[in-house]
């Protein structure tokens, strides 16, 4: 059950980047092509559908058949395949990395927001189907931000028994049947327990790799719902990137293009900061156990950390030999995707968003369609004895959303049977000092500087006594404080969003499936707002 929306603008957690893309701000339009409602994803489509090739399509539809064969197929996930071969079906996709057992929470919000927009959009059977599609970001490195875990306040790490390299989605799944006993341990054993524990060990610790495992683990969850998950790590894929690569490495485009862009966006207001910035080459070169950076050099092009140059002729050879030797860094990345899907949208988080809004140009100059980008949804799940806790303390749904000393100092003020808030006083005593500067202007206009002086002076010490007088409250109401401490780390951990600390596992064990039928009802990226919903 839904019990509030907040506008993300509300919430104190969004930059003002975020917030003013989400409400349209004229500062920011020309950094993007369609906006992010019906009627922007409409247009989308239809611009998409004229762009697309059908041999794109077939090549598509080839590659997601050959990284399906391993897996079994959902007979929706089969028809998605199908349906990509006609010419007026597109998709919207969200990204994430290959988190272990998923990570954070907002990786299942992710994929409920596009599956959800998906099959709004997917209503008018005359306009095509629109698919949903996870792609997986197979080719990043950063291993440490991606092996672990949080439940229930434990961090639940993989260490593997060998040193790690390279693109993540080709690590092996070695030591993680290490991870079991302990998961084991914090879910018990009930139902809901033995499924997770079950989809965890035929996850991580049945597949090859990490790829292969995060496939495996998304499908169970969400195939039935027609979900396709995407590999860009595939030789056939990459050769579409061929020329995009050669405009990268030889040209420089997205270095110069974004450059530009990351200038005027910095100079449009004080409040938006730049995300990334691009690099003069934005490719790793990625090869077995190796992806490293791509230089310039006078003579041509090194790999750093490796003894690998190539001379201007024969890195172009190689770009047409081996394009797969080649990958995105997270400049390039989104280029690929949306070169390789008939796509209309991508779903992602603030951070995200942020970055994306720095391509647009660059997209213009490789004539590639910029999608529209949409707000991935957040929320905030409370257990309903966690509700009526909230409910009896007098605490609204927008309470939850307050740093918590001043919620404190919310509550406290609230039932105490003094008044704390000496307002009105620093009103009188600013009224007093108003006929003072007159009085001091009308006799010697240099003691105007001692009045100023003077009262800010008086207004510190009133200040000083309303602290004294909220912390005195605060130790008579000990027990208010307590509770409502803890609480709210409960629900904001390390006070941060519960949906970047805590994984799903935590909450499938409580409610199972109910879990995610909830945000299947309540997660619509058309909504706009920060849900807090009572399971």
């Amino acid at each position: 059950m839904e019990i509030g929306c907040l506008p993300f603008s509300e919430t104190g957690y969004f930059s003002k980047l975020i917030t003013d893309y989400v409400s349209g701000a004229a500062a920011l339009r020309s950094y993007y092509d369609q906006p992010p409602t019906l009627s922007g994803l409409e247009k989308q489509r239809d611009a998409k559908i004229t762009h697309f090739s059908a041999a794109h399509r077939k090549l598509l539809q080839e590659v997601l058949t050959d990284q399906y064969k391993t897996l079994d197929h959902t007979q929706e996930v089969h028809q998605q395949i199908e349906a990509l071969g006609q010419p007026n079906t597109t998709t919207v996709v969200t990204g994430h990395q290959l988190n272990l057992f998923s990570g954070p929470l907002y990786f299942l919000y992710k994929i409920v927001a596009v599956i959800n927009l998906a099959e709004q959009l997917s209503k008018d059977k005359k306009r095509g189907k629109v698919v949903p599609v996870y792609w997986m970001a197979t080719e990043d490195h950063d291993f440490e931000e991606i092996n672990f875990f949080n439940i229930k306040g434990v961090k639940l790490q993989w260490t593997p028994p060998y040193k790690v390299s390279g693109a993540v989605g080709r690590c092996t799944t070695q030591g993680l049947e290490e991870v079991l006993p302990h998961l084991e341990s914090l879910l018990g054993t009930g139902k809901n327990a033995r499924y997770l524990l079950d989809l965890f060990e035929s996850s991580y610790l049945e597949q090859p790799n990490l790829s292969a495992a995060t496939r495996f683990f998304a499908h169970r969850l969400f195939g039935d719902k027609g979900l396709i998950i995407i590999d860009g790590d595939h030789p056939r894929l990459k050769r579409l990137l061929i020329p995009h690569i050669k405009k990268d490495l030889f040209e420089h485009t997205a270095f110069e293009k974004v450059k530009q862009t990351n200038l005027a966006l910095s100079a449009e207001a004080p409040g938006y900061h730049i995300q990334v910035n691009p690099r003069e080459i934005n490719y790793f070169y990625l090869e077995g156990n190796i992806r490293e950076r791509i230089v310039a050099t006078a003579k041509g092009f090194e790999v750093q950390n490796s003894t690998l140059t190539f001379t201007f002729k024969e890195m172009e050879q190689l770009i047409e030999a081996h394009p797969e030797r080649f990958s995105p860094n997270v400049i390039a990345r989104p280029l690929y995707q949306e070169v390789i899907l008939p796509n209309i949208a991508y779903i992602g988080g603030g951070g995200e968003l942020a970055y994306w809004l720095e391509l647009k140009s660059y997209f213009e100059a490789h004539k590639v369609l910029f999608p529209v980008l949409m707000l991935r949804n957040s929320a905030l799940l409370l257990s309903e004895k966690q509700l009526k806790k909230w409910t009896k303390m007098g605490m609204t749904p927008s309470d939850l959303f307050l740093k918590r000393h001043p919620l404190i100092n919310k509550k406290i003020r609230s039932i105490s049977n003094i008044d704390l808030d000496l307002s009105e006083l620093r009103k009188q005593l600013h009224q007093q000092f108003l006929s003072l500067y007159d009085l001091a202007t009308q006799t010697d206009p240099s003691f105007l500087g001692a009045v100023q002086a003077q009262e800010v002076k008086q207004i510190k010490g009133i200040n000083a006594l309303e602290k004294r007088l909220l912390l005195a409250q605060k130790k008579k109401l000990q027990d208010q404080v307590t509770r409502l401490s803890q609480l709210h780390e409960t629900l904001f951990p390390t006070q941060s969003l519960q949906e970047r600390q805590q994984n799903f596992s935590e909450f499938y064990v409580a409610y199972g499936p109910q879990l995610l039928q909830e945000l299947f009802n309540h997660l619509n990226p058309l909504k706009n707002g920060f849900s807090v919903l009572s399971l």
